[in-house]
């Protein structure tokens, strides 16, 4: 890439100039912008105190320098500290005909390092997944596309939480009004049909508390004190003793969900190398707390819990094991990160999970580090802001989450009415129409999601992101569909794209899609390095945009000299190539025709 000549360059004409050393790091490189004239910009203030001048002069000997040794630079432009490099003709043609055209375009080759271990889902088996497992499913199915892009071999992982005092509270629920049901007889989808079961505990359990409360009882005590609550934890406690009538139902109960999840999952066009249960992993902790305590790393009270000592990083006692001998989430994810780590020897263990529980990979990093495990060094959180929806946040316990299949299915449904009401499959058979709702449908609310940067809060509106217009997964599909159409009909005319003449002048918006191109592989790597899908999903935006108004104003079938038909219909089925390539790192596909 001509980022590192330059920058190789530079270092050179600072020792030459200026007589000093100076290291790559502290240019600065970037894009010009569009408004000013330029193809790529050096940032010339950090270099002004090694050249002793103002950072005009600065710019321009640095700039005469360059163009003296790198002949694809035609011409230089100084704005105060900045120098603005236009390349030639050449250098774009150059780059179309030997990079943008190479099936690997955009694709790093293989590190050859440990790989990263990529947890995301993490399901519930108490109740089905809903619109934040969403979000979850996608950052991290994106994120490994990408990180494979840049040549990491990934393992992508799923840790079920299918233990615990809320999969208990499922059972006693179902123990008392189940009767028997299952999917098969209620025709209810696998995982809905025990997250009714969850609801329902939460329901007669508040029932409870109002009544204990009215009769004095304070709402802590009540809460504490409520039969449903003791009779959860009674069954927790059979559970981890393997009572095998308990065993049973809760095997059962967790076939179900897991059938639910798996359609679920195919639908959202995510996938895993390897799944694991927390009721395999809060063995493997216990086993470490265990023998943390042995070796003095951990404190057992005079109940029998047993305790983490973080005051010295500023933190306070952490419960490991309950006195009861029941585990906590923190004991199954020492298990889960140390066997991860021993079976893979990861460079990374990267967990995508919502940002409340920052603190909670705060404290395994420490824990680990107490109990002298290397998996501590590889841990990564990749933390990521909450869905919500106009009407407010989601609640899974009063069964007002917006449930994942459900929401599939709307956006399914709303792609449909709203490419009808467009006219724009008023030929096609119905089968491919169908095809083409779901391909819209689901674009629609991966990019709308995956566009938002990781780190925020976002704001999910299903109408808005069906949209064919503006920054939407439509817009790109639609341009997609467009220069696919527009190269059927230029096949049908005679035209075989690929070897074809190239001009020898560009006109400014040939030439601005070509800028867009060549930075592809710059935001697949920058989206790598910062675990950001929206990198991604922006940039496709930009240049469907910008192809877009190519489209618009430039003629392509109506050019009167063959030659720049022919050009023009490569540029355009290049571009293609890359929104196909970029947008499926987003986890989307593009349709042929629209």
């Amino acid at each position: 890439m001509i980022e590192r000549k330059i920058r190789e360059c530079c270092v050179a004409a600072v020792r030459d100039l200026y007589n000093q050393e100076i290291s790559q790091d502290i240019i600065g490189f970037e894009r010009t912008k569009r408004d000013i004239a330029g193809d790529f910009t050096v940032v010339v203030f950090p270099l002004v105190k090694f050249a002793r001048k103002s950072p005009e002069v600065t710019a321009a000997e640095l700039g005469e320098y360059l163009m003296s040794q790198i002949s694809s630079i035609k011409q230089f432009h100084v704005i105060k500290g900045f120098l603005n490099l236009v390349m030639t003709e050449a250098f774009w043609i150059d780059f179309l005909e030997k990079e943008a055209r190479d099936p690997g375009f955009g694709i790093f080759p293989d590190r050859r390092i440990a790989p990263v271990v990529l947890e995301y889902s993490s399901p519930n088996t108490n109740k089905p997944l809903h619109l934040g497992h969403i979000r979850n499913n996608l950052l991290g199915y994106s994120i490994s596309l990408i990180l494979e892009a840049n040549g990491y071999c990934v393992k992508k992982v799923n840790l079920v939480n299918d233990r615990g005092i809320h999969i208990c509270k499922s059972l006693v629920a179902y123990m008392k009004w189940g009767g028997g049901d299952n999917p098969q007889k209620s025709g209810v989808k696998g995982d809905h049909l025990v997250g009714k079961y969850y609801v329902l505990f939460d329901k007669h359990n508040k029932d409870e508390i109002r009544e204990l409360m009215a009769s004095g009882t304070t709402e802590e005590d009540s809460a504490k004190g409520s039969v449903l609550i003791r009779e959860a934890q009674e069954i927790l406690r059979q559970w981890e003793a393997g009572d095998p009538e308990i065993i049973r139902l809760w095997q059962t109960m967790n076939g179900w969900a897991y059938e639910g999840f798996a359609s679920t999952y195919e639908r959202l066009g995510v996938n895993f190398n390897k799944t694991y249960f927390e009721s395999d992993t809060y063995l493997l902790g216990k086993e470490l707390v265990y023998d943390g305590v042995e070796k003095g790393f951990l404190i057992r009270k005079a109940d029998g819990s047993i305790w983490v000592d973080l005051t010295n990083d500023g933190l306070d006692e952490k419960l490991l094991l309950r006195a009861d001998g029941t585990s906590v989430y923190m004991t199954q994810d020492l298990g889960t990160a140390e066997q991860r780590y021993e079976e893979y020897l990861p460079s990374r263990m990267i967990y995508v999970v919502g940002n409340e529980q920052i603190y909670h990979f705060d404290v395994l990093k420490r824990v680990l580090k107490v109990l002298g495990k290397p998996s501590a060094d590889a841990i990564f959180h990749l933390s990521y802001g909450m869905v919500e929806l106009p009407e407010g946040k989601m609640k899974s316990r009063e069964g007002t989450v917006v449930d994942a299949d459900d929401l599939m299915e709307e956006m399914q449904q709303t792609a449909e009415e709203t490419t009808r009401m467009l006219g724009k499959v008023d030929d096609f058979p119905e089968e491919e129409a169908s095809m083409l709702f779901e391909t819209i449908g689901m674009g629609a609310l991966k990019y709308f999601i995956l566009k938002v940067d990781p780190k925020k809060n976002m704001l999910f509106d299903p109408k808005e992101s069906i949209d064919f217009n503006g920054n939407t997964g439509p817009f790109i599909q639609y341009t997609y569909a467009r220069i696919q159409s527009l190269l059927r009909k230029g096949s049908d005319a005679g035209y075989v794209v690929r070897d074809v003449p190239h001009p020898s002048l560009l006109i400014p918006q040939e030439r601005e899609v070509i800028k867009l191109l060549y930075h592809y592989p710059s935001v697949v790597e920058q989206a790598g390095i910062e675990l950001s899908p929206a990198l991604m999903a922006n940039y496709m935006y930009d240049l469907a945009k910008e192809f877009n108004q190519f489209y618009q104003e430039v003629p392509v079938l109506r050019e009167e000299n063959p030659e720049v038909v022919a050009f023009r219909l490569e540029l355009s089925s290049i571009t293609g190539d890359v929104i196909r390539k970029g947008m499926a790192l987003l986890g989307i596909s593009v349709p042929e025709r629209m």
